[in-house]
């Protein structure tokens, strides 16, 4: 026999989307006493969302991602050339993803 009663509930789990991702960045980068920045170019496209700045002089270029997304190719271009000069580069599609940044 079938129970078409009310279901229990259930809480839900929300997906992580890339705004919870760069919330939890800037809070990871600022208590381990860096800088966190906004980065907009608005002449130049595929740039990445952020620049980590961490003590020692650690410079990180950020870009966020929702969980499984991939840069566009215009990104990755962007990020190959960026790497070219010297810097990191780190894709962060999920909060276990901000170690690598702030580790």
């Amino acid at each position: 026999m079938e129970n078409f009663g009310p279901r229990p509930l259930v809480p839900q789990r929300r997906r992580c989307s890339e705004a919870d991702i760069e919330r939890r960045l800037v809070a990871e980068v600022r208590k381990a006493g860096g800088l966190c920045l906004k980065f907009t170019s608005p002449s130049t496209r595929g740039v990445p969302d952020r620049i980590v700045l961490l003590p020692g002089g650690v410079m990180v270029f950020v870009e966020l991602k929702a969980p499984g997304r991939k840069p566009t190719r215009l990104q990755r271009i962007m990020h190959e050339r960026i790497r070219a000069l010297g810097f990191r580069v780190a894709v962060v599609d999920s909060l276990d993803g901000i170690g690598e940044v702030v580790a």
